[in-house]
């Protein structure tokens, strides 16, 4: 299974933003140059996950972006299903010639199946569990990539 853009960058933010001290409050272009992601994708990532409670968004002097205890505490796999949806892995019904094995197809059973299975396997992972040690230290070194010349 192939996470979308948007999921992937969720996690990394909230990652990022479960290492940094708690009085920093980076702001939202800080992080994405620290994850190494274009500024305009980690608003729309950072604006949803605000939407969700998981992230404190602060506008102005002194404000920037904190992790909230839901954030902290929240299950990885419920983010996923949060920015994956819950659709299917495989559109058997759509476009203009569904698949003319579905009334017969046991496959797409067993896809849904393995997706909630896979779903199932981060529930019990919050996001505090991927920021010890050692990725939180490795984290806090990341810097952005070198100016391309």
């Amino acid at each position: 299974m192939r996470l979308l853009r948007s999921t992937d960058l969720a996690l990394r933010v909230l990652m990022r933003l479960a290492t940094v001290a708690e009085d920093a409050n980076p702001t939202t272009r800080e992080v994405a140059e620290a994850i190494a992601v274009p500024y305009t994708h980690t608003t729309k990532v950072v604006a949803e996950l605000q939407r969700r409670g998981l992230v404190d968004a602060r506008r102005g002097r002194g404000g920037g972006l904190s992790l909230t205890e839901a954030g902290r505490t929240a299950s990885v796999g419920a983010v996923v299903r949060a920015f994956e949806g819950d659709g299917e892995v495989v559109d058997c019904e759509g476009g203009d010639t569904p698949c003319p094995v579905l009334p017969a197809c046991r496959l797409r059973g067993a896809l849904r199946q393995a997706q909630e299975a896979f779903f199932a396997s981060l529930d019990p992972l919050t996001v505090s569990d991927m920021v010890t040690t050692p990725a939180g230290p490795l984290l806090l070194t990341l810097a952005p990539p070198p100016a391309r010349t």
